[in-house]
């Protein structure tokens, strides 16, 4: 294990156990189904996801941001070499190529196929961050891959923003209760529980929205922002109207198979599926 993937993996262990006490301590919702019947297929989920990529991709973001940037690949060495600007530049265009791969996996009916797995978890807390079809994982990593390639970026901006998206993505799904002036203040510079919960929801406008992990800004900027539920967070829905058996939900083995054996029609952005 490298010192990047020790780190990466220290923090997320740090992060996932502060959201879970934070859970328990003061949670936002109430809890529709215990943890012992959600909890062992979404972690089992990314263990499962982890060794798979560990055995199809041998290569490391960091690893190809190594050799990008050692044989001046890529946008980033036409300019001034200077990693005072070529890492934040990382962190931010990265970010950006998360946002539309996100509008992307909704838009595009093959992808949502895959990415609605992640949508049909029918509670919300941190768990549903890992919460992500091994097919979807396998190509998300090869668009980040491209990315990095063709921007050049260094590997010290890479392994920052990785570590920026394991911490954002485990804290933006949490169950927690954030006070709404802290949250109205805190949305201004990360994706916060409340803002992002809203993209789980069973109505299909607000399912479309809010597709940022980290950064709250694309959606600002693209008119993909929505500030709260119709329904309110404590009322609201989280889920799909047409998936809502929890033996198919919650299963391990038929999440997996998920975007084979549910065959309604594919989903498309603004548009509901029946």
């Amino acid at each position: 294990m490298n010192d990047g993937t020790l780190i990466r993996l220290s923090l997320f262990l740090g992060i996932v156990i502060v959201m879970a006490l934070w859970e328990v301590r003061t949670p936002r919702r109430k809890r529709l189904f215990p943890r012992s019947q959600r909890w062992p297929a979404n972690l089992g989920m990314v263990v499962f996801n982890t060794l798979l990529v560990r055995i199809l991709i041998p290569a490391t973001a960091i690893g190809l941001a190594g050799q990008a940037w050692a044989h001046q690949w890529g946008l980033f060495h036409m300019l001034p070499r200077s990693l005072w600007v070529t890492v934040p530049l990382t962190i931010l265009l990265m970010d950006l190529a998360i946002y539309l791969q996100h509008l992307l996996f909704h838009a595009v009916p093959l992808l949502w196929r895959f990415h609605r797995m992640h949508h049909t978890d029918l509670d919300f807390d941190f768990t549903t961050g890992t919460r992500f079809h091994p097919v979807e994982i396998l190509l998300s990593i090869l668009i980040k891959f491209s990315v990095i390639a063709a921007l050049g970026a260094p590997p010290l901006g890479v392994l920052l923003f990785e570590i920026v998206l394991n911490l954002c993505a485990t804290f933006n799904h949490a169950n927690v209760f954030i006070p709404l002036r802290i949250d109205r203040i805190l949305r201004l510079l990360v994706v916060t529980p409340d803002m992002h919960r809203v993209h789980h929801s069973v109505e299909p406008d607000e399912t479309n929205s809010n597709f940022g992990f980290n950064l709250p800004w694309w959606d600002r900027l693209f008119g993909t922002y929505r500030a709260q539920p119709r329904a309110g967070h404590l009322e609201m829905t989280i889920g799909l109207n047409t998936v809502r058996d929890p033996q198919q939900c919650l299963s391990f083995s038929r999440m997996l198979l998920f975007p084979i054996t549910s065959l309604s029609p594919s989903h498309a952005i603004h548009r509901q599926e029946s």
